[in-house]
């Protein structure tokens, strides 16, 4: 029976999709106060099993938005990795155990595992609190977008058509026509919204097919709380500690064990939980593991390492998380990969609707995150690989060593901390090397600096929240020398003069901007006072760099991020990545950076 009538809506984002990174992107949004809605065919949230690891990397910009508290007190945080190979008497023994995390710059040197139900519960509070609730049981059946120019090119706009079904509401609800400027398919790697407008997933199936069970186990293992890889006679593993008790073990199956041979296809119907615990059990020989109670979770899975042809139509209707790349969940990246994804994505939308930028930053996102996601699917690849292989043994010479597993784990890649945008509108690729260690493209690293009003310790980062601002931070070398207070003073000349980003750009009782000045000067000596008002606009914006004031820590920032007594000035993205340097006197190169991309108000 056709519906007698269809309620019409607008909206500045229509999200499909509530997993991580839909959920993702909505809070950003809501946090930015962008008008945002989130879909998802789903009756309910989930509550168990999926994605459960979150790098270093995720854990900051989490932070960024005041959201890495209550993941820190939920998870479980793993510090250690474990290596065993075959022993000479048939079963496994320890080759090494070492640090799970080995990149020098994480903040948060360790990997925070949590089930991904639990993860998304942050989301969700953080978004209802902003009142934003995800809309489920609601499903698109059909999109269009604009063919007009004129409408594709006006950011006000509404080009994108959405018609969404609601089966559990009465007739003359079921049925919804939202008028939407822009729309994310966060729908996961079956996309609706891909599939839609044909885009294609480029790469290949691998032969490895892997078992995963959640469970609290009953075992005599002694890794059994660090992050473990097993490569023994029978096939490898790994296990993973969790929440609580918890573990998850992911195991490598044979072919006849789960294929169908009519259909060539994985057939869940052959193997069960139980199944994939007695394959554990032989990989983990002469160690017992059993479990306490029921599964919580689990599922059989074939690795496809794909990504999508692209990320966007127009600029208009985005792709994000799985919907635009799979891979093996065993780098551990698939929900980290997902989150960035819309973290990168949400603040540059949230410019264009303010009316801060214009259109072309959008397509940064695609040309940022998929660069990407192509090395991530690289990696991936070596990393299954190595794990999937016999491991090297007196009887197999032509095994995988455990010193080359090692290497090959220890990477920047997979702490998220290796990210690295290349030149483009918002990535300048000049004056590097007036801030070695604030590397263009890639996070402000962290480090603790003391705010010269009291003297309290800050970290850097907890400087640069998710905010949708462009941070500023102007590095002045000693103002106490009366030469560099000189260079000081005529670049604050420079930037109130009209024609500067400051002032080009300023939008009344809204600022794009947020200054934040660090000296080198003494916390002893420094009067924060004498600094020009531009680099104090309030107390609590300017910091030394000099120790905490009991001389435990700080006072090698400037040595840390390689900037000489010269200064420098370092424009900080509003998702937390350097987007450009300058010399103190040379403040045409950031009016140039920010005139590249941004709007002038109207």
């Amino acid at each position: 029976m056709p519906v007698r009538f269809a309620r019409h809506s607008e909206v500045d984002v229509l999200i499909i999709g509530a997993g991580p990174a839909g959920l993702m992107c909505a809070n950003a949004l809501a946090n930015a106060r962008v008008n945002v809605r989130i879909v998802d065919q789903r009756a309910f949230k989930i509550t168990a099993g999926y994605g459960d690891g979150i790098s270093p990397r995720t854990i900051e910009l989490l932070q960024s938005y005041g959201l890495a508290e209550r993941l820190l007190k939920e998870c479980s945080q793993i510090h250690l990795a474990a290596f065993y190979n075959p022993s000479s008497t048939g079963g496994i023994e320890l080759t090494k155990r070492t640090s799970n995390i080995t990149a020098p710059s994480a903040r948060y040197p360790f990997e925070a595992a949590l089930h991904q139900g639990a993860i998304q519960d942050i989301f969700l509070d953080s978004m209802s609190s902003l009142g934003v609730e995800v809309e489920r049981s609601t499903m698109p059946t059909s999109i269009e977008l604009s063919k007009n120019e004129d409408e594709l090119t006006d950011p006000t706009s509404y080009p994108v058509r959405v018609v969404l079904q609601r089966p559990d509401q009465s007739e003359d609800e079921q049925q919804e026509i939202v008028h939407a400027k822009f729309v994310i398919g966060g729908d996961g790697a079956h996309s609706w919204t891909r599939k839609q407008f044909n885009i294609t997933m480029d790469g290949e199936q691998s032969d490895a097919i892997w078992g995963v069970v959640d469970f609290v186990p009953d075992t005599d293992f002694p890794d059994v709380r660090n992050k473990c890889l097993a490569q023994s006679n029978y096939g490898s593993m790994f296990l993973l500690p969790r929440e609580e008790d918890r573990v998850r073990a992911y195991v490598q199956l044979e072919d006849s064990d789960v294929i169908n041979p009519v259909t060539g296809r994985v057939d869940k119907d052959r193997m069960g939980p139980e199944e994939i615990l007695k394959t554990a059990q032989k990989s983990l020989k002469p160690y017992k593991l059993t479990r306490k109670s029921e599964f919580l979770w689990w599922t059989i899975y074939s690795v496809g390492q794909r990504v999508a042809s692209k990320y966007s139509i127009k600029n208009r209707i985005f792709i994000a998380g799985d919907a635009c790349h799979t891979h093996s969940p065993k780098a551990g990246q698939g929900m980290n990969a997902s989150i960035n994804d819309s973290h990168n994505l949400a603040w540059k939308i949230a410019q264009v609707i303010r009316g801060w930028a214009d259109m072309s930053l959008l397509s940064t996102y695609e040309s940022e995150r998929r660069k990407f996601a192509l090395e991530l699917i690289a990696f991936d690849k070596t990393w299954s690989t190595l794990v999937c292989e016999k491991p090297l043994t007196e009887q197999n010479s032509d095994g995988v060593s455990s010193e080359h597993v090692l290497k090959t784990f220890q990477t920047d890649f997979t702490s998220g901390i290796g990210i690295h945008y290349h030149p483009s509108v918002v990535v300048n690729d000049t004056y590097q090397e007036l801030a070695s260690g604030l590397v263009l493209g890639k996070r402000v690293p962290p480090y603790k600096f003391m705010r010269a009003a009291d003297g309290r310790p800050f970290e850097l980062q907890d400087l640069l929240p998710s905010d949708s601002l462009f941070k500023l931070l102007v590095l002045t070398g000693d103002f106490s020398d009366p030469l560099q207070q000189a260079r000081v003073e005529s670049m604050v000349a420079d930037m109130q003069k009209p024609q500067s980003f400051l002032n080009r750009y300023a939008t009344p009782g809204d600022s794009r901007f947020d200054v934040i000045t660090i000296s080198k000067d003494r916390k002893d000596k420094f009067d924060f006072l004498q600094l020009p008002t531009l680099l104090r606009s309030h107390w609590s914006k300017v910091f030394v760099d000099d120790t905490d004031p009991t001389g435990s820590f700080g006072g090698e920032g400037y040595s840390y991020f390689g900037v000489g007594s010269e200064g420098a000035l370092v424009a900080v993205r509003p998702d937390g990545y350097v987007g450009a340097i300058a010399p103190l006197d040379r403040v045409e190169v950031l009016d140039a950076y920010f005139a590249s991309f941004m709007k002038i108000p109207a």
